[in-house]
């Protein structure tokens, strides 16, 4: 049998070297045995010369018992690999951490680095020309994102999809807005044991993720409008054959990028940044996705500039009506044309030069969409669902590094609000206290919990939305100002002020607040401060010095010493780009 005459390397085969299987070979000090080696197990698996010629494009796969979100992973995975032997390359699927949302301990939010790490490290060991990231549960495309982004090589987005809505006794209902309603009806007594248990089997109609604007919904359209996935990804559910062929369409898109050589550099500009954080506030989106978005752009070199998105914010209206903002779901978003109606809606405000993976800008991919056509899901700019963006930054003395509001699904008749502080050490103290009849609580009162952030969670955890107290639940409370240091569900609604910053962990003001204290929220003013002194802020600092947690083994323990606090995203430093270029919104 003749030798491969590819072997062994030779200098003139520098820039052949750097493709497909003679990627990133393995150091036996010898690159010729090396590919030789290399060649010889792949062949058998059973593939031939001819195969292995081909540009080699990865499949991250993240199916998982434990993660329904990514149910029909088997269904896109045979599609995907169809759209790329379509186009002449070569799928390699591997496995990567799958991080299910409501099967994660302590939270997700914990393992979000952790699967980043493991998607970077696994794009940077395994020959591959370019690679397509399959997610869609919460933490598991920004994870996906930031890995892609630091390891640097072509990329695209291919977004599992939402479930289908239920029903339930004749209304229709869906994962998790609905979750959180009938719980709270549950606790208030409205609903009982008989009715919860069935309304527990209607909620997921199928696999895919929460179908409303929660923080998978969200990160779908983040993803898109980043310009990070096919047009069309973000909206079909997971089911249907709208979803199977937009995977197909990935595989071929992604050969294309793999023989271009369009990395992902090229994608994730400061002006896609922009769009998507447009969007973000225009769907009503997760608070969530703030977070999420600054840890992609520290991988990229750029940080974001609360004050400049907190402008953004008042120029741009919620247009999309879906849950918790409005009443609809994902599957109606994509009935009505899905991101292509919503771009085009927003299309003024927009980076429309901004290159996507197609290689074409994002205004040529709006113009390619499918025309305008009557709908109510996503209004007119000049009917909005509320009239500025769904986030608002909030700062003061209790949030010096600022904090966030999801002002759209929140009550404004506690927008402009002075209260007495209710506070919580911690979630012991949350649960051991919250349904007593004891406790000294009263509609106007503010509730504080801290010690919930980046390293009091630990992992920051989504207990922002503190529940109501069952003895105001009882007598038909529906919201009361909530503040803390962690986060809330993009499917969570309420008057409920999240991400304060530095986090009490760390000996954020916050740490200080105490029982009585008066609170103010001024969505207005954008303030969130307790009415006491610098002086007594400072006093009490003083007498209670804190020291911030840390980890004895382990993953804990690298979680502990390299977090970074809420306003840089919660990432590890050491993961963050080695140097800041710039800052997003640009001013």
């Amino acid at each position: 049998m003749p030798v491969d005459k590819d072997l062994p390397a030779r200098p003139s085969d520098e820039k052949r070297n750097a493709a497909g299987l003679r990627r990133g070979l393995t150091s036996y000090g010898d690159k010729g045995f090396s590919l030789f080696l290399r060649k010889a197990f792949i062949k058998g698996s059973g593939y031939t010369d001819r195969a292995l010629e081909r540009p080699v494009i990865g499949i991250t796969s993240t199916g998982s018992a434990y993660n329904p979100c990514h149910g029909n992973m088997p269904q896109l995975i045979e599609a995907l690999k169809r759209g790329i032997q379509l186009a002449g390359g070569l799928p390699m699927e591997f496995p990567t951490i799958s991080i299910g949302e409501s099967f994660s301990a302590p939270t997700s939010m914990y393992l979000r680095n952790l699967m980043s790490m493991d998607t970077e490290e696994m794009l940077r060991a395994q020959p591959m020309d370019a690679v397509v990231l399959i997610g869609g549960c919460d933490k598991t495309v920004p994870a996906q994102l930031m890995g892609a982004a630091s390891a640097g090589i072509p990329a695209i987005q291919l977004i599992t999809g939402s479930m289908l809505t239920g029903s339930h006794r004749g209304e229709r209902v869906g994962a998790c807005t609905d979750c959180r309603r009938y719980w709270g009806k549950f606790r208030a007594g409205e609903v009982d044991d008989v009715e919860i248990s069935d309304v527990n089997s209607r909620l997921v109609a199928s696999v895919g993720t929460c179908s409303v604007m929660g923080t998978a919904s969200t990160m779908a359209c983040i993803a898109e409008a980043l310009g990070m996935t096919v047009p069309g990804c973000a909206s079909p559910p997971a089911v249907t054959s709208d979803r199977i062929r937009i995977a197909e369409e990935t595989g071929t898109c992604i050969v294309e990028m793999a023989r271009e050589g369009r990395t992902i550099d090229k994608i994730l500009t400061p002006a896609a940044f922009e769009n998507a954080m447009r969007v973000l506030l225009a769907i009503g989106g997760s608070t969530n996705g703030i977070v999420h978005l600054t840890a992609i752009a520290g991988r990229m070199g750029l940080e974001v500039d609360l004050a400049a998105l907190d402008q953004m914010s008042r120029e741009t209206p919620v247009l999309l009506d879906l849950k918790p903002s409005g009443t609809q779901y994902m599957e109606d978003f994509h009935h009505a044309g899905g991101m292509t109606t919503l771009l085009r809606e927003l299309k003024p405000l927009l980076n429309l030069d901004a290159l996507t993976v197609t290689g074409r800008t994002l205004g040529e991919e709006i113009e390619r969409g499918e025309p305008a056509f009557a709908q109510s899901v996503v209004r007119p700019f000049t009917q909005p669902i509320y009239p500025q963006g769904g986030i608002a930054v909030l700062r003061g003395n209790l949030a010096p590094g600022g904090a966030i509001i999801k002002q759209s699904a929140a009550d404004p008749r506690l927008m402009e609000h002075e209260g007495r502080a209710v506070v919580f050490e911690n979630m012991e103290d949350l649960a051991a206290r919250i349904d007593s009849d004891d406790l000294d609580v009263n509609p106007e009162d503010v509730l504080v919990l801290k010690n919930i952030g980046p390293k009091g969670g630990p992992g920051m955890p989504e207990a922002g939305y503190i529940p109501i107290p069952q003895k105001l639940a009882r007598a038909g409370v529906k919201d009361i100002i909530r503040i803390s240091d962690g986060r809330m569900s993009g499917t969570a609604f309420g008057t409920i002020v999240l991400h304060v910053t530095p986090e009490a962990a760390v000996g954020g003001p916050l740490a200080y607040v105490q029982s009585g204290d008066r609170i103010r929220l001024s969505l207005s003013n954008r303030e969130i401060s307790v009415l006491i002194s610098d002086e007594e802020l400072m006093r009490r600092a003083q007498n209670h010095p804190i020291e911030a947690p840390t980890g004895d083994r382990g993953y804990l323990k690298l979680f502990l010493q390299t977090v970074t606090q809420t306003d840089k995203g919660v990432d590890f430093d050491f993961l963050q780009a080695t140097s800041i270029t710039g800052s997003v919104p640009r001013k």
